[in-house]
């Protein structure tokens, strides 16, 4: 019935047509907007490095400059292969750059929650797998002026989008990366806290 139908209906062709092209285009962006978003993360990732290496930045860095969507620190996870720039400021264009740093929480290594907001499945998704860190792991933090290493506390856990009190003071020194969970999903935040254990030499 429906070949008789296709047949004798040129118009339902044409539209069989345009939805089959349509669902191509779409099945396409599905695909390639992660691939997009990750070469321009790594185009970004390029002028940051150049920045973090910068005096100008050094100088901004103490006198407390920064502007969203600078460079403000370099994270490494080694467990998971991780080495990004981060960048001050949580806005959708200072995010592009893969991961930002909640401006209202204090600079790295400093005294205080430190937390930082990373995208987990575009845009680098530098916290693609940090679901996978367990207690013990490190994560080092390098800014412009010195760095630090914080070690994971507890495995990752959950909660909700509008749970704010996971970047609050925790009474000591102290590391919390959030990201998007479940994968490719904003439903909720998985987090990742980790304590202070070193300074770092400064520059």
């Amino acid at each position: 019935m429906l070949i008789n139908l296709l047949r004798t209906r040129r118009w339902l062709r044409r539209a069989l047509s345009g939805l089959s092209i349509l669902l191509l285009l779409g099945g396409l962006g599905l695909v390639g907007y992660p691939f997009a978003t990750n070469m321009w993360q790594g185009r970004i990732q390029e002028r940051l490095d150049d920045q973090m290496a910068s005096p100008e930045l050094q100088q901004a860095y103490r006198e407390r400059k920064i502007q969203t969507g600078d460079s403000l620190t370099r994270i490494k996870i080694p467990a998971l292969g991780v080495d990004t720039v981060v960048v001050e400021g949580i806005t959708p264009s200072a995010l592009r750059a893969g991961a930002g740093h909640y401006p209202q929480t204090p600079l790295p290594c400093e005294g205080g929650n430190v937390s930082i907001a990373g995208h987990r499945t575009t845009y680098g998704r530098p916290f693609g797998n940090v679901d996978q860190l367990k207690p013990g792991d490190t994560i080092e933090l390098t800014t412009p002026i010195g760095g630090c290493v914080y070690q994971v506390s507890r495995d990752p856990f959950v909660v909700a989008p509008t749970e704010l009190s996971v970047i609050e003071p925790t009474g000591e020194r102290s590391l919390t990366l959030t990201t998007c969970h479940p994968r490719g999903s904003a439903a909720q935040r998985l987090i990742v806290r980790a304590t202070w254990v070193k300074d770092l030499k400064s520059a």
